[in-house]
C-alpha cells in the first residue's frame, strides 16, 4: 500500500506529525510520502521519507500518476481534493483537520469546505478534539469520520542531562499570530518577573510564518513591558535539538507557557511534557488529551493574567507538586501516544475504506 500526505509548508505540528507517521507506517507495511506545496524551514528536519515540494498542476499530476497512491490524505487544504480529482486521481481522498486555528476560523474553513468534501472526499480524519468533532458532526453529518489520536516520539523527546541555565526560564513556542496569543505570554511573563525577578524569557518561533503586523506589535510590546534585555529569541531551532532546550527549561526551575486560544493537538506542549518540562497552558481543547490540572500540567483561565501568574509561581516554587507533575506528565505521554497505536488505527481506517494490503 502506498499513501500520500499533503500540506502547505513543512513547518509546525503538521510537519512533526508527517515525519513521525511516515516512519511508523513504513514499519507497518505502508509506504508513505509527503507533498508540500511550498518549501519551508521544516525541511531541515526531514528523515528518510520521500518528501516532495510541488505547486504546479503539471508537477502534482506527474507525482500522483507516477506513484499511483492508494489514498491521499489532504491536511487542511480545502481546495486540494477537487484539484486532485481534476488531475485524474480516482483513489480514496481523506480530508484531515489539523491546524485550523480558532473555533471561529475552523468553523469558517469547514463551512467553505463542505461542497468540496461532499464532492470529492471519502472520509475525514481528526484528532480527538472536541470542537473539531462537534463541527464535523454538525456540518458534515454525511461524511465518514475517523478519530485518530496524534503520536509522539517519546524516545527522543525525553529528559536528558544538560547544563543548567543560571536563571529560571519562561519559555514559549509558536508563531506570531492571533491564535497563538503571544501577547498574553508577554503580559504574564512581565508579571511573573515581579515575583521572580531573576526569571528570563525564551521564545522559539519561525519568523517566516509570522504575521507582519504581529511582528511589529511584538517589538513595541517588548519595549512597553521592559523585556528587551530579558528575552532570548530562538529562530528555526532544528526539531531534534528541542529536547535539549526543554530539558534546560526544566532544569532551570522554569516552565513552558502555552497561551493559545485553541489547539487541535499542541505538539510543542506535548513534547515539552514528554521531556519533563512543566507546562502552564490555556484550556485550548486539544491539550486536554494530555494535560490534567495539577497532575500532568496546569491550566489557567485564558485572559486571566493574575490567575496565570499565581499558577506559574506555584509551579515554579512548589517543588513537591512540580516534581509530581513532571513525573506524571512524562509517564502519561509515554503510555498514551505510541506511534504503533497510531499505525494500527491508520490501518483500520484504510480497511474500513476498502483499501486492503
Amino acid at each position: 500500500m502506498k499513501v500520500l500526505f499533503t500540506f502547505f509548508v513543512p513547518s509546525g505540528g503538521v510537519n512533526t506529525l508527517n515525519r513521525l507517521r511516515t516512519a511508523v507506517l513504513q514499519r507497518h507495511g505502508i509506504e508513505a510520502h509527503v507533498l508540500y506545496l511550498y518549501p519551508g524551514s521544516g525541511m531541515q528536519n526531514n528523515n528518510n521519507t520521500p518528501v516532495f515540494t510541488a505547486s504546479s498542476d503539471e508537477e502534482i499530476h506527474s507525482l500522483i500518476h507516477h506513484h499511483r497512491y492508494d489514498a491521499i490524505i489532504v491536511t487542511s487544504d480545502i481546495s486540494m481534493p477537487g484539484r486532485l480529482r481534476s488531475l485524474g486521481y480516482n483513489g480514496r481522498i481523506i480530508y484531515e483537520a489539523q491546524g485550523l486555528g480558532t473555533r471561529e476560523h475552523a468553523m469558517e474553513t469547514i463551512q467553505m469546505a463542505v461542497p468540496y468534501l461532499q464532492a470529492h472526499c471519502n472520509a475525514a480524519v481528526i484528532p480527538p478534539t472536541d470542537h473539531l468533532l462537534e463541527l464535523f458532526i454538525h456540518m458534515c453529518p454525511w461524511l465518514h469520520r475517523f478519530v485518530i489520536p496524534n503520536m509522539l516520539d517519546t524516545t527522543n523527546f525525553a529528559p536528558i542531562s544538560v547544563d543548567i541555565p543560571p536563571y529560571p526560564v519562561l519559555a514559549w513556542v509558536g508563531r506570531l499570530e492571533h491564535n497563538k496569543n503571544w501577547r498574553e505570554y508577554l503580559m504574564i511573563s512581565s508579571e511573573i518577573i515581579k515575583s521572580v525577578p531573576e526569571a528570563r524569557l525564551w521564545m522559539f518561533h519561525d519568523p517566516t510564518l509570522a504575521n507582519p503586523e504581529d511582528e511589529v506589535m511584538f517589538r513595541h510590546m517588548l519595549a512597553e513591558y521592559g523585556l528587551e534585555d530579558r528575552i532570548g529569541i530562538f529562530i528555526n531551532v532544528p526539531h531534534s535539538q528541542m529536547p535539549t532546550f526543554y530539558s534546560m527549561i526544566a532544569a532551570s526551575g522554569g516552565i513552558m507557557l502555552s497561551t493559545s486560544l485553541l489547539e487541535g493537538f499542541g505538539y510543542a506542549v506535548a513534547e515539552a511534557i514528554s521531556c519533563g518540562c512543566p507546562v502552564l497552558s490555556t484550556d485550548s481543547d486539544g491539550v486536554r488529551s494530555f494535560i490534567t490540572h495539577n497532575r500532568t500540567g496546569k491550566f489557567y483561565p485564558i485572559g486571566n493574567v493574575n490567575a496565570a501568574v499565581s499558577e506559574a509561581v506555584d509551579l515554579m516554587h512548589n517543588i513537591q507538586l512540580r516534581d509530581y507533575i513532571r513525573i506524571q506528565g512524562r509517564q502519561h505521554m509515554a503510555v498514551s501516544f505510541s506511534p504503533d497505536r497510531y499505525a494500527i488505527s491508520f490501518r483500520e481506517m484504510m480497511t474500513a475504506l476498502s483499501i486492503f494490503f
